[in-house]
């Protein structure tokens, strides 16, 4: 099922780095790319370094007025006053922000490139899926939205559909809003209720506008919602959209703030639920759109047991060698988290949980259940719009 893949890395991203104390340490992404490595992972695909995004490129989809005031604080962070969103708790302003920022955006750009153009069949971003970004500001840990840049560059490449689907935690409000109105692309975010986290915004209800009516979906899960229910909630709204929209790319966000360790949310998912809804993604891409796949991290805020077993085996799985869930972590990579947080790595490539079992949709649902009357809400609000029986 698996092509030539890319990676996309470049050591530099790890300056990503809103200082001491915020929740989005960069120590997640330089363990994962040390994971990636002692799995051997490296040699079975490609390794790349793309350029950053340049101003026209960062300009599909973000202001102007904004890249001027991301280009002023990374300068001079002290001038950072909370307008457009930087210098806030959130998104605190950095020296250098500018430039490390569009470094991540210009990954997953290449990523996109790289598989609309037939160089690589699937590429991994994993310091990408910064999906709260907006056209016009910072918001939520994110200053470029890359995931949104990749998809606009796709645009541009001449891509008629594609299609983004986001299992972050959090709703994927800046990649909906900024396609909020274009019926090309097709935006499907599977969350955390609106009621209970950031950002508030996701509900069913909310479903495109103008000619993109019908082009976002929105699944918005209860609080507590573990591997089950939310495996289960991911197949009964993705694949039947997929297959009726019929996209040539599939970009998706795999933030890793479901998982049940996380501080910043409510989920209960594991890791092997994490792996099964990145296969999942895998194969869709593979029955849907030709194997073109760009897959992108995104949040994920328990930086050692959870974030980089994660994304390794999202990079396994593009990579056409996905890492047992059984398998031992080698134990240099244990003695390097040791050195680098003082704190014990995990030992294996499971939570425990593998293989996940869920009930198919088809086989009928619970109308007294959360989890399927979250389902119900967004198959009722969305799939009509699409021609599809809720």
């Amino acid at each position: 099922m698996s092509g030539r893949a890319q990676l996309m890395w470049d050591e530099a991203v790890t300056g990503y780095d809103f200082g001491r104390g915020h929740p989005m340490d960069p120590v997640r992404l330089s363990l994962t790319r040390k994971l990636v490595g002692a799995f051997g992972l490296d040699r079975e695909l490609e390794v790349v370094a793309a350029k950053p995004a340049g101003e026209s490129t960062l300009r599909l989809v973000h202001r102007e007025d904004y890249i001027d005031a991301v280009k002023a604080v990374s300068a001079d962070p002290d001038a950072a006053d909370g307008s457009y969103g930087l210098g806030t708790p959130d998104d605190p302003a950095f020296a250098g922000m500018h430039e490390v920022s569009a470094l991540i955006a210009g990954q997953s750009v290449g990523a996109a490139e790289a598989v609309w153009r037939g160089d690589a069949d699937h590429a991994v971003n994993f310091a990408g899926g910064l999906h709260h970004a907006m056209p016009g500001g910072a918001s939520g840990f994110c200053i470029y939205n890359d995931a949104s840049l990749a998809i606009a560059r796709l645009l541009e490449l001449g891509a008629e559909r594609v299609a983004y689907v986001d299992v972050d935690v959090h709703h994927g409000d800046g990649v909906q809003a900024a396609f909020w109105e274009d019926p090309r692309v097709l935006t499907v975010s599977l969350h955390e209720h609106p009621r209970t986290l950031f950002p508030q915004t996701g509900w069913p209800e909310e479903t495109g506008a103008g000619e993109g009516e019908g082009t976002a979906v929105n699944v918005a899960l209860p609080a507590g919602t573990g591997d089950a229910g939310w495996v289960r909630a991911f197949h009964a709204v993705v694949p039947e959209l997929l297959a009726a929209f019929r996209p040539q790319v599939i970009v998706s966000q795999h933030g890793a703030d479901t998982h049940f360790e996380d501080p910043l949310a409510h989920l209960a998912v594991s890791l092997d639920a994490q792996r099964a809804v990145q296969t999942a993604c895998h194969e869709l891409a593979h029955a849907h759109a030709d194997g073109k796949w760009v897959a992108l991290g995104g949040g994920g805020y328990a930086v050692v047991d959870v974030v980089p077993r994660s994304w390794t085996h999202l990079v396994g799985i593009a990579a056409g060698k996905p890492v047992d869930p059984e398998a031992m972590i080698p134990e240099g990579w244990r003695q390097e988290v040791f050195a680098r947080t003082r704190q014990p790595g995990p030992r294996r490539m499971t939570d425990g949980l593998w293989p996940v079992a869920y009930g198919e949709w088809e086989a009928g649902y619970d109308p007294a259940d959360r989890v399927d009357q979250a389902v119900l809400a967004t198959r009722r609000a969305a799939f009509p719009l699409r021609g599809l029986l809720p």
